[in-house]
C-alpha cells in the first residue's frame, strides 16, 4: 500500500474512546472528533464495538491508527493496567482488522501522543532527551533521544512513595480526591523530580487532559532543572499520533482476509 496523506485515529483511554480523520501532513483533525465513554467492563469485545462506531460515524474506508493504555509489541497488546486484563497478550491488531475490514496498526497510547508532540507539537525540532507525559485515567510517558523513540517506556508504573507514581499523581486522582491544583502540582513535581534523576531530559511535556489546564499548575512546580512545557495539541495528540502510526505503518499494518 502506498503513502496516504489522511488516516483514521482512535486513542482508546480507561474513560473514554476518541477518534477523527487526521492530516497527517499536517497533524491536524479533519473533522470534529467523536468520543464515546469506554465501555465498563473494557473487554475487548466492547471495546471493538465502540471503535468499530467511530469508524462508521465517519463512513471510514482507509488506514485505522488504535492506540491503546498499555504495552504494545507488533499488535500484541501486552499489558492493561487501566483496562479488562482479557487484553492481556491479544494479538489486538488481528482482532481490529478482522472487526474493522481495514487495515490497523495497533500503538501505545503515550507513544502515539509523543510521535505527535514530536512532529507537530511542543517537542518538534528539539533534540536531546525529551519526555512526553500524558496524565489522565493514569500516566503515560514517551522517551525520546533526537527524536528517536523509546517504545513502551510506562514510566506511570515507576514506584514513587512506596506505590505506583500513576496512583498518587495521575490526572484523576486529583479529580477523586478533591485535591487543588497546587496540592496536585507538588504531587507532579516529585515525579518530575524523580524522572530528571533517572533520565537528565532536556525538556518535559506535559500531555492529557491537564494539559488544557497548565497554568492552574505548572506556575507551582519548582525545583525541576529541565524546562517543562505543556503539550500543543492536547487531548487530540493521540489521535494524530495514532493516525501517524496508520500511515507509517501501511506497510505492515494488518490487512483484513479477503
Amino acid at each position: 500500500m502506498g503513502i496516504v496523506d489522511t488516516c483514521l485515529g482512535i486513542d482508546i483511554g480507561g474513560t473514554g474512546i476518541k477518534g477523527a480523520p487526521v492530516d497527517t501532513a499536517a497533524g491536524r483533525l479533519l473533522h470534529e472528533r467523536v468520543r464515546i465513554l469506554t465501555p465498563q467492563p473494557s473487554a475487548p469485545d466492547p471495546v471493538v464495538e465502540v471503535v468499530r462506531d467511530i469508524v462508521a460515524r465517519f463512513s471510514w474506508r482507509g488506514p485505522v491508527g488504535v492506540t491503546f493504555p498499555g504495552v504494545v509489541v507488533d499488535g500484541t497488546t501486552r499489558t492493561a493496567a487501566n483496562v479488562d486484563k482479557g487484553w492481556v497478550d491479544l494479538d489486538a491488531r488481528k482482532v481490529f482488522a478482522e472487526a474493522l475490514r481495514l487495515p490497523v496498526t495497533v500503538v501505545n497510547d503515550a507513544d502515539a501522543a509523543g510521535i505527535a508532540e514530536m512532529r507537530f507539537g511542543a517537542g518538534q525540532g528539539r533534540g536531546g532527551t525529551v519526555l512526553v507525559l500524558t496524565f489522565g485515567t493514569g500516566i503515560g510517558s514517551a522517551l525520546f533521544h533526537d527524536g528517536v523513540l523509546v517504545p513502551n517506556t510506562e514510566f506511570g508504573h515507576l514506584e514513587l512513595h512506596g506505590h505506583e507514581a500513576e496512583h498518587h499523581a495521575a490526572g484523576n486522582v486529583r479529580e477523586e480526591h478533591d485535591l487543588s491544583w497546587e496540592h496536585w502540582a507538588h504531587r507532579v513535581q516529585k515525579y518530575l523530580l524523580h524522572l530528571e534523576m533517572l533520565f537528565s531530559p532536556s525538556l518535559f511535556v506535559i500531555g492529557g487532559g491537564v494539559s488544557k489546564k497548565a497554568d492552574k499548575f505548572l506556575p507551582h512546580i519548582k525545583h525541576v532543572r529541565a524546562e517543562i512545557v505543556p503539550a500543543s495539541l492536547h487531548n487530540d495528540a493521540g489521535i494524530v499520533g495514532a493516525a501517524l502510526a496508520a500511515q507509517e505503518g501501511c506497510g505492515d499494518a494488518l490487512l483484513p482476509k479477503s
